[in-house]
């Protein structure tokens, strides 16, 4: 798998010193450089790449300029490349895979490669089995009828069961269904259960992918809950509520998650 990568920077020395370290990465193919956010928007339209290390202050269009600059056609992946911390929640929240600060150390880019490995993996995993999808129902309808049937059980078997965190130099290793909630802080998961919390370095994002949505639902902008944890729902004013789980912990349900509690309240 290769990924095709455009570098984006006003600074032709951090261009310059991101190709080095990206060279000793074979599956990273560089397809093209650009100064600033026009050029940038321009190249990703035209060479449709898989990955996209972007600055975020530039003259003219800065990086989420660029971002917003792409909302009608698919997006590649994004990692922000910056000499400032401030703007980290806002790259999150623009659904980057990860904020390197400038100069980038070698361990950092090393995760967060590995990390749009997996993302693109999940996505052409995906891309097959709709190839698959389409050919069938082409040449054999009923076929395509028995596939379509049996789409649940291995839905539901591809969720995790056991989650490894590394925390404080230990490695642990948590059942899933004893999660009560997880907050996020930037690319950092807070994972409490019963008895403790843990720091877990990965984003929501990534995170929600590996937790069966049946039983973890967001509630809020940086809240997972594990529903069966719930014990009582409490309305608050607005149209928000508060979820009181098992321990006795209550999280704010914000009124753009108000579908969850209808599980609870019909």
């Amino acid at each position: 798998m290769t990924i095709r990568t455009i570098l984006v920077d006003d600074e032709s020395l951090a261009i310059q010193g991101l190709k080095l370290r990206l060279e000793a990465h074979e599956d990273v193919e560089i397809v093209e450089t650009c100064s600033n956010g026009r050029e940038a928007i321009r190249a990703i339209k035209t060479h449709k790449p898989d990955l996209v290390f972007l600055d975020i202050q530039m003259p003219g269009f800065d990086g989420f300029s660029v971002v917003q600059g792409l909302m009608e056609v698919e997006p590649p992946l994004f990692i922000f490349c910056t000499a400032y911390s401030d703007h980290a929640i806002r790259a999150f929240e623009a659904q980057a895979v990860d904020y390197l600060m400038k100069p980038v150390e070698e361990g950092r880019l090393a995760d967060a490669l590995d990390r749009v490995r997996q993302r693109l993996s999940e996505k052409r995993q995906v891309q097959e089995v709709e190839k698959l999808r389409e050919v069938l129902a082409e040449v054999a309808p009923d076929a395509m009828n028995d596939f379509a049937g049996d789409g649940d059980a291995p839905a539901a078997n591809r969720f995790e069961k056991l989650i490894n965190i590394k925390d404080r130099g230990q490695i642990f290793r948590v059942d899933v269904d004893s999660i009560e909630r997880i907050d996020a802080a930037g690319d950092y998961m807070c994972i409490y259960t019963a008895d403790n919390s843990l720091i877990l370095r990965e984003t929501m994002k990534d995170l929600e992918k590996r937790l069966d949505p049946r039983n973890f639902q967001r509630v809020h902008r940086s809240t997972i809950v594990n529903l069966s944890q719930v014990r009582q729902v409490k309305p608050h004013t607005n149209g928000e509520c508060f979820l009181v789980l098992e321990s006795g912990a209550q999280v704010k349900v914000s009124r753009s998650y108000r579908d969850v509690v209808a599980r609870f309240v019909h």
